[in-house]
């Protein structure tokens, strides 16, 4: 349940205003009498959003402001006054306030000022985290059999509650998927919340998934929620799960069992209701044959399995995917965006790619783009390392599911890149291809689901 503080010093007001916030909001309403007090609580309850007093003796509203900027609270808060003076709002406002409100106002428009504060403190966190993820970051791009499959695994299963578990290689693109189920899912416009196992320390791991107490270990100085509170109503992806600590393996399985957590150093369990998208490139199986991980977990994860291709099983969307990352690469330079030679293309589409898949064509497009001077990226710029690893790709043992799909990818790749080696010329390219007519080629391009708009990214 969503808690309001109200911070007044007259303390019928603040009871009135504590009970008409849970009859006309179904907000959870708590009351201090001073800011000192409101600080204090602040440091050890988890609240969403403050209804804070100007006018107070001793620590008034604005100083309150400014202790909770200094200590780092990120709470809306909402002020509101009797004197009528507006000014005063306003520069509580400069300090950090999320809106205003006059004490005589109905509690309709106060609850709604509430939910308008809450709704811009979590757009405010959305916008945050994609500027964090946007930049460089290739979305779901290409029509190969492979990404079609991924795609309808995807839609399958967006809606479902339950855990899924994501498995693919290093780089190949699996917290995209996370964030196309979360996109695809029923809570869309909720928290997602990622959390790289692999990049904690073990002693911070079940800190940073299910929060603390104030004093629950030295420098608790105040109440943090976790990961599974902070994705309340939306997603939380769990990254490199393999990785996570057996002790917190046993914490999150009861999560998942009981759909509640508690805080480290508290007695009180907090009801959590976070869809749990989970990923990893190993293979937890077989960790769970040497004991480092729980069979018990991995059970319960592994209901829904969706498998994210490499990018040496969908060759054919290179132009698509490198055309995608030049564009946001010079976007984000703040340069004009450059043409790709069709040599380059064919360049990139002979490498293995089997280090870091497109984690790797994105670092390989930036130094090309950084490497050419003019409008046209020719093979020069193409890392020598590259150019030296361009030969034909081979799969691994069980990599593609069967000789029907790697024939399907094969022949697309072949048509995508003669394409492009002749501008998307139909006729000259069925030409070059030795086909009868480009009514021929046209029948091929349409069995394979190819057109330059499908290859062109998605947008």
């Amino acid at each position: 349940m969503t808690a309001v503080l109200v911070v007044d010093d007259a303390a019928a007001l603040a009871q009135q205003y504590a009970y008409d916030l849970k009859r006309v909001g179904g907000y959870e309403a708590l009351v201090t009498h001073s800011g000192r007090e409101a600080l204090d609580l602040l440091e050890r309850e988890a609240v969403d959003c403050v209804i804070l007093d100007l006018e107070m003796p001793g620590m008034d509203g604005f100083e309150v402001l400014r202790a909770m900027q200094r200590r780092g609270f990120r709470v809306p808060v909402i002020v509101y006054t009797g004197t009528g003076n507006y000014d005063r709002c306003v520069q509580a406002i400069r300090l950090g306030a999320a809106g205003f409100i006059d004490k005589a106002e109905p509690m309709e428009r106060v609850v709604q000022e509430v939910a308008h504060a809450l709704e811009r403190q979590r757009l405010g966190a959305q916008v945050a985290v994609l500027r964090r993820h946007l930049d460089g970051e290739a979305p779901l791009v290409g029509a190969s059999p492979a990404m079609h499959q991924l795609r309808e695994a995807i839609a399958r299963v967006a809606r479902i509650p339950s855990p899924v578990l994501i498995v693919g290689e290093s780089g190949s693109g699996k917290e995209l998927v996370a964030r196309e189920l979360h996109r695809l899912g029923a809570h869309p416009a909720g928290p997602f919340v990622a959390l790289n196992a692999a990049a904690l320390p073990e002693n911070l791991v079940e800190d940073e998934l299910f929060g603390h107490e104030r004093g629950a270990f030295t420098g608790a100085n105040a109440l943090r929620k976790g990961a599974f509170e902070a994705a309340a109503a939306g997603t939380l992806f769990l990254d490199e799960i393999g990785e996570l600590p057996l002790a917190a393996q046993a914490k999150l399985l009861r999560v998942l069992e009981q759909r509640e957590v508690s805080r480290l150093g508290g007695n009180r369990t907090i009801a959590v209701d976070a869809r749990v998208v989970a990923a990893t490139n190993r293979d937890l199986e077989a960790l769970v044959g040497t004991e480092r991980f729980r069979q018990d977990l991995y059970y319960r994860l592994n209901v829904h399995v969706i498998r994210v291709p490499a990018l040496r099983e969908r060759l054919s969307d290179m132009p698509a995917l490198v055309e995608h990352l030049v564009a946001t690469t010079c976007a984000r330079f703040g340069v004009r965006s450059k043409r790709v030679a069709p040599d380059v293309l064919a360049c990139l589409m002979a490498y293995d790619w089997a280090r870091n898949n497109v984690r790797e064509l994105r670092n390989v497009v930036e130094r090309m783009i950084i490497a050419t001077d003019g409008d046209a990226i020719g093979l020069d710029a193409v890392p020598a390392e590259i150019r030296e690893g361009a030969n034909p790709p081979t799969l691994e043992r069980g990599a593609v599911t069967s000789f029907h799909a790697l024939k399907t990818e094969a022949e697309r790749q072949i048509i995508v890149t003669a394409l492009e080696s002749h501008a998307w010329h139909i006729t000259e390219t069925a030409r070059a291809l030795g086909l009868a007519d480009h009514a021929s080629l046209l029948k091929i391009m349409r069995r394979h689901n190819i057109s330059r708009e499908r290859v062109d990214p998605d947008t």
